[in-house]
């Protein structure tokens, strides 16, 4: 088995108009994964959204972009809704800009294809990695490098998306 990247992404706008949690729903809806960082004008390429988002943001918030967009094709990423139920996907490529209306609505306007498990991933299925960096808080992409958060391929390997999925529940 080889090693995946693994990442976190909250999906959470920095605009508190936003609702918490429909970026999420978006992202499962449309098989995306993605960052906020509206621009008044549609980037021609990733180049010109850096440039955009560094003027706009600063450079941190640029940093953070050219992050996401860089991440290997094919790294698991980790998502948690409004209701804190956990999502496993993964991402392919490329980046790319969704300057339609529902895009521009939640903030969830850079995005990567991503395929999402269709069923949330039972809490304690999920290694404890995950767990930690949701519960650091924060709305940024980051890498999970925790030495247990490979533990997220086996995960995967038995809830892909075209696998049967089947939950377990506790009677009594």
């Amino acid at each position: 088995m080889s090693d995946h990247a693994v990442f976190r992404a909250p999906m959470r706008s920095r605009d508190d108009n936003v609702p918490v949690g429909v970026a999420v729903d978006r992202a499962l809806e449309h098989g995306v994964c993605g960052v906020g960082g509206r621009l008044d004008a549609p980037p021609a390429s990733l180049t010109d959204a850096l440039s955009q988002t560094d003027a706009a943001y600063g450079e941190r918030f640029a940093r953070r972009l050219e992050r996401f967009a860089d991440a290997p094709e094919g790294s698991f990423v980790w998502t948690r809704d409004v209701y804190e139920f956990l999502w496993l996907g993964r991402i392919g490529n490329p980046w790319s800009y969704d300057a339609g209306p529902g895009a521009w609505a939640v903030d969830l306007v850079h995005v990567r294809p991503c395929d999402w498990i269709p069923t949330p991933i039972p809490w304690g299925q999920a290694p404890s990695s995950v767990h930690a960096s949701f519960a650091r808080g924060g709305r940024n992409w980051q890498r999970i490098r925790a030495a247990d958060a490979q533990g997220t391929s086996g995960v995967w390997d038995r809830y892909e998306p075209d696998a049967p999925v089947q939950l377990t529940r506790a009677v009594g």
